[in-house]
């Protein structure tokens, strides 16, 4: 069983070196930077920035004057009114990169990220590969998504490292920033809508704009897999529409391939941590406004620590679909007509989304708070003497080299030293009394005081979460020994199956390799000595206790949270509620089961887990949406009904 993975060793993966590039900017003038020439290398000799051409293109595509027509002969509006329409919202869409504003930003960047990080960390051999897949084929660029500083640190690095800017895709909500908003189109942001509907005209503008971008290699195209901000630091089910979009030139045989290139940004702190835990709590995203920017100007006096940013190995779309896409299909019809993809196609589209995501986690640097933040929320009650948390610490830090994780601990420093400068960074999430290192958590009285704590424990679980991938499926196995029923290996199977796909929307977890990811849990677990196996059975050896023990309790939250989420549905859900009420319903709930004592972990109070649970539980069939008529009207909301 472990031969499968000898070869792919995580310890034996090699990695880039980083290079900090805020130390040049400590030492020289930002305005010289900013002002530097800046004369990047393009694809294929291709004129950068030409805005106005690629309107132009846009507006005349044989795609667009095709849906046109169509929708002129379904409404019975003149083709011109709604060519006039797709003008319009390709002007409202559309980028209009300036190099003066690029130069605006480069300045100003420079002046807050010296201001908010200790460093920046970049891998060169990466930048280097990049820079070579520019001028080979399109390039789009495949950031992960935990801040809002993510778009701005990619413009920031590409153009330090003299590469041509991506044009991103951006949310409405930036456009209705003033002044920002246009500063954000005119360094390269393209703005959408955050849903289309069935709005065929707005899709076919969108898509035509991205792919005339990728067929003519303008510039590098920038969007996130996730399609939106991860509050909890754990990976997002991958959105497959801008995707679908960028591969389709490739598809059709407009382009010879397209690079997709993973992009892996690891915070040492997170500047939303604070925000995010009470979006979480139910706490209202503020509106993105000029004058919160301005407001948010105190964070420049706190301190960061470090990001690093890995650029992945560029993914060429022609090898992926070697076997996997038969593109003879594509020459069936005319281009121009759109078309739904086949299921071939989006199974296809939906494993490399999958592929794109991991990559990204395999990248993630983790810091030594991510571990201790890990062993803080096992040890909530008591928390841990300093000596012992540093001990837990290091057998933990090996742990997870051994697992593969890119860990990014100072060697040089004695890991009592690296435990205290970690826990000074976040000084705020814990308190050190009498030697004694804790969250700050007793026993709440009142509603208020619980959410106060909520917020810290939250704030926690997004660092624990950033190691979830590493320690992942040896959990899942560690706790499908914990409930199945015998130690024969086809028992432990089946319980970790079904742990496996209950959790699927939990976590990045690749449709269809539930055998590999158990064979690799079998593995890291025999390998570290936690796990003796036969042909037949597995049993947990007394030195390993210790590995599974933590395993365990890793994923305890989650499977804690369902089992809330099912008794509230079978006990205290007696009718039908709409998904609207079902988050502050079930919050109400848990809140009354830890100020009773019955209920230990805080962070079941996250809308993240709450919103996985009931949609795993749809999934899986224990409860069914249903219809239901308000007032002799569909109302927007389907109602969840608690059992079939």
């Amino acid at each position: 069983m472990s031969s499968l993975f000898q070869h792919r060793d995580p310890m034996l993966k090699k990695r880039d070196d980083f290079e900090d590039i805020l130390e040049e900017r400590r030492n020289s003038s930002d305005l010289r930077y900013a002002l530097k020439c800046y004369t990047p290398v393009v694809y294929k000799g291709v004129t950068p920035n030409a805005a106005s051409l690629l309107k132009t293109t846009v507006l005349q595509s044989d795609q667009l004057h095709y849906v046109v027509d169509q929708l002129s002969k379904e409404t019975g509006v003149a083709a011109d009114v709604i060519q006039e329409e797709a003008s319009a919202i390709l002007e409202e869409m559309a980028h209009r990169q300036q190099l003066s504003t690029v130069r605006f930003f480069a300045f100003t960047l420079s002046k807050a990220f010296k201001a908010l990080f200790r460093s920046i960390h970049v891998n060169e051999e990466g930048i280097q590969r990049l820079q070579q897949a520019i001028q080979e084929h399109p390039v789009v660029l495949l950031p992960s998504h935990r801040s809002y500083m993510d778009f701005l640190l990619m413009s920031y690095i590409l153009y330090t490292y003299d590469l041509v800017l991506p044009v991103i895709a951006a949310g409405m909500d930036f456009m209705g920033m003033k002044f920002v908003g246009e500063m954000l189109r005119m360094s390269g942001a393209f703005f959408i809508r955050r849903s289309f509907g069935g709005d065929k005209l707005y899709w076919t503008v969108f898509s035509e704009y991205v792919k005339t971008m990728l067929r003519n290699g303008m510039a590098p195209v920038e969007f996130f897999l996730e399609g939106t901000r991860s509050r909890t630091s754990k990976s997002l089910t991958p959105k497959l529409g801008l995707l679908n979009i960028v591969m389709d030139p490739f598809f059709k045989g407009e382009v010879f391939d397209v690079s997709l290139v993973p992009v892996s940004i690891s915070y040492e702190r997170i500047l939303e941590e604070t925000l995010y835990a009470r979006e979480l709590l139910g706490v209202p995203k503020p509106k993105e406004s000029t004058s919160g920017l301005f407001k948010a100007r105190k964070v420049l006096s706190e301190d960061y620590g470090s990001i690093h940013v890995y650029f992945g190995q560029p993914v060429s779309v022609r090898s992926l679909a070697q076997g996997k896409v038969n593109r003879c299909h594509f020459n069936l019809m005319p281009r121009h007509i759109p078309r739904r993809p086949s299921d071939e196609t989006q199974c296809f589209v939906n494993d490399s989304a999958y592929s794109l995501v991991r990559a990204q986690e395999e990248n993630m640097v983790l810091k030594p708070w991510v571990l201790l933040a890990s062993l803080l929320l096992q040890n909530q009650s008591q928390g841990l003497l300093l000596d012992e948390l540093t001990e837990q610490a290091v057998w933990l830090r090996g742990l997870s080299r051994e697992y593969g994780a890119f860990l990014n601990w100072p060697d040089h420093m004695a890991p009592s030293e690296v435990v205290s400068s970690s826990l000074s960074l976040h000084r705020d999430l814990v308190k050190i009394s009498g030697g004694r290192v804790q969250l700050p958590c007793s026993s709440p009285i009142t509603e208020e005081e619980l959410m106060n704590q909520a917020v810290v424990v939250l704030s926690c679980t997004s660092y624990r979460n950033q190691a979830l991938h590493v320690f992942l499926r040896p959990a899942l196995l560690a706790s499908a020994i914990h409930i199945a029923t015998s130690a024969k290996k086809e028992e432990v199977y089946n319980s970790f199956s079904f742990l496996r796909n209950m959790l699927s929307n939990e976590f990045i977890l690749c449709p269809g390799a539930t055998l590999q990811d158990f064979e690799e849990a079998c593995y890291l677990l025999g390998k570290t000595g936690a796990l003796q196996m036969s042909q037949q059975e597995m049993q947990v050896t007394d030195s390993g206790q210790k590995t599974v023990n933590f395993l365990t309790a890793m994923l305890d939250p989650f499977l804690q949270g369902y089992q809330v989420v099912c008794r509230y549905l079978c006990e205290e859900a007696t009718e039908a509620l709409t998904e609207k009420q079902f988050i502050p319903a079930i919050r109400t709930f848990i809140v009354r089961l830890i100020l009773a004592g019955s209920l230990r972990y805080y962070e079941l109070l996250s809308s993240d887990l709450q919103k996985n649970a009931l949609a795993a539980l749809l999934r899986l069939g224990a409860i069914r949406k249903i219809k239901v008529y308000v007032g002799g009207k569909l109302p927007t909301q389907k109602a969840v009904a608690a059992r079939l």
